[in-house]
């Protein structure tokens, strides 16, 4: 198989993983929401994202730089093997500090005792994310394996989540499922993983070159945790519990889409960080410019399709006790455009480069402006205020990454890319599917009477058949190399199978 064929079936499985990813919460996110109400799903994401920065301590920055790493050694076993028990003995070293932290205060912070059964069992995945090595997984490029060990166990906890989640008192339940399909394949990784490495016979382990590439990339997710979290942690102890739930409905929506947008990019580290240590530039550049172009064609018709459509998505969602939650789904739902870009411009050439420490001025410059602004905006506006922080802050993250270009323009100049881009293309093509679909809001409904599917449903799929269909004809009719190349690698299994 060649490179180019191997980018594309990566691809392909990434598309299947982020399909799964938006087909699983779609069908079982409105029955939860609807069960627990934005007071219980509001406590299960108020745990997990004080969860979230115990996790940043424990993983360090090792998921990100773990990934470089075995790109960089894959193709020597002996290698690979000895990079991924260094990072594994770190990663357990920290997890225990972690829990020397968390412990204590699981009993002295007044908020957290509320919480108490959630957090303990949301702590698990420290240990659980740290024998994962799920960076092992997509350094090497084995995206069939993570593909299919996801869709497994997002069917079994489907299943579970439908035949335990039964009343609005099910939330600690609710958690420890939600947990499940999150990180028990961790386990799975880590008896899988005699296949490609070996944990005996590795002599002396040397930790200490990993220290201070592991730091620079500690502090990239420190930033970046930052303004992950923060909205939800700060709205929980300034707010209640369902300005939480509010604020988590239109981050769902978003994260959803968000997956959908940077699916390329998540194949592409690797591949990156193998042609920049074997000095292979052009190809480098080749498949940033690449990356770039899909990351415009798909955020901005999907950034605008949900501001359109806030109200319809939410009711569908999470329902009408959700409401709340629309104007802050419509302020975050442009973050996909930014964050799709900065993704590209940080985590797959900035990173390969070896320009980390831009990356981290980047996330440093998002995190103040969204700790400032959050202080500012959340008491009064609460969870519209979260999402104003957040976009703002991605916005400077994009910002500042471009200034910082300007220092590399000998390596790869990243402007002549964007001009390249057909943004008149994008903005007829977005334009068309405005037109082609808005006359279906009038037949949504303003309450939900129980039948989602009447109500909402039909209409927003009938209006994203229309807005996408239009948007997808306009660009083909422009010959758009993009969409082009996104419905080749979609229909390539369905030759392949016609050839049989």
């Amino acid at each position: 198989m060649n490179e180019n064929k191997s980018i594309k079936k990566n691809f392909l499985m990434n598309v299947l993983l982020t399909l799964s990813g938006i087909i699983f919460p779609i069908i079982s996110f409105p029955y939860v929401s609807r069960i627990l109400g934005p007071t219980g799903t509001g406590k299960v994401d108020f745990a997990s994202s004080i969860m979230g920065y115990f996790s940043l301590f424990a993983q360090l920055g090792i998921p990100t730089y773990g990934i470089r790493a075995c790109a960089r050694v894959r193709d020597n076993k002996h290698l690979l093997s000895r990079t991924v028990s260094e990072l594994m003995v770190i990663n357990l070293i920290m997890t225990l500090l972690s829990y020397v932290v968390f412990v204590p205060m699981l009993f002295l912070v007044p908020r957290f005792t509320e919480i108490k059964e959630l957090l303990i069992i949301y702590s698990s995945t420290l240990i659980l994310n740290s024998i994962g090595i799920e960076y092992l997984y997509r350094g090497i490029e084995q995206y069939t394996y993570i593909t299919v060990r996801s869709i497994v166990f997002k069917i079994i906890s489907f299943v579970f989540l439908f035949a335990f989640i039964k009343t609005e008192d099910d939330y600690i339940l609710y958690g420890a499922i939600a947990l499940f399909a999150g990180s028990a394949s961790n386990i799975m990784n880590l008896i899988h993983s005699r296949k490609y490495i070996r944990f005996s016979r590795l002599g002396k382990l040397q930790l200490k070159q990993h220290f201070k590439p592991i730091a620079l990339f500690f502090a990239m997710s420190c930033a970046t945790t930052i303004y992950l979290h923060l909205d939800r942690v700060m709205l929980g102890f300034i707010n209640t519990d369902a300005d939480v739930g509010y604020y988590g409905a239109a981050v769902k929506v978003k994260n959803i889409m968000l997956s959908l947008v940077t699916s390329l990019g998540a194949v592409l580290l690797p591949r990156a960080s193998y042609y920049v240590e074997h000095g292979e530039i052009k190809e480098f550049i080749k498949i940033t410019k690449k990356a770039l172009s899909f990351v415009l064609v798909s955020s901005v018709p999907l950034a605008s399709f949900f501001i359109l459509y806030a109200y319809e998505s939410i009711m569908v969602v999470s329902g009408v006790d959700y409401l709340p939650a629309v104007t802050a789904m419509q302020v975050i739902i442009p973050t996909l455009i930014f964050i799709g870009i900065t993704n590209i411009l940080g985590i797959q050439i900035l990173i390969p480069l070896g320009k980390e420490k831009y990356v981290l001025y980047s996330e440093i410059a998002g995190a103040i402006v969204d700790l400032v602004l959050n202080f500012l905006l959340i008491p009064r506006y609460k969870a519209t205020g979260a999402a104003i922080g957040t976009l703002v802050a991605e916005f400077v993250v994009l910002i500042v990454q471009l200034i910082l270009f300007n220092k590399i323009k000998d390596k790869i100049n990243i402007f002549e890319t964007f001009k390249q881009i057909k943004y008149h293309t994008i903005l007829i093509a977005v334009a068309a599917g405005a037109v082609a679909s808005l006359w279906i809001k009038r037949f949504t409904l303003p309450i939900d009477t129980g039948f989602v599917l009447v109500n909402n449903l039909i209409p927003l799929a009938i209006a994203g058949i229309l807005f996408f269909g239009s948007y997808a004809t306009v660009m083909l009719l422009f010959k758009d190399e993009i969409v082009l190349m996104i419905l080749q690698t979609l229909a390539s299994p369905f030759k392949r199978i016609g050839n049989k």
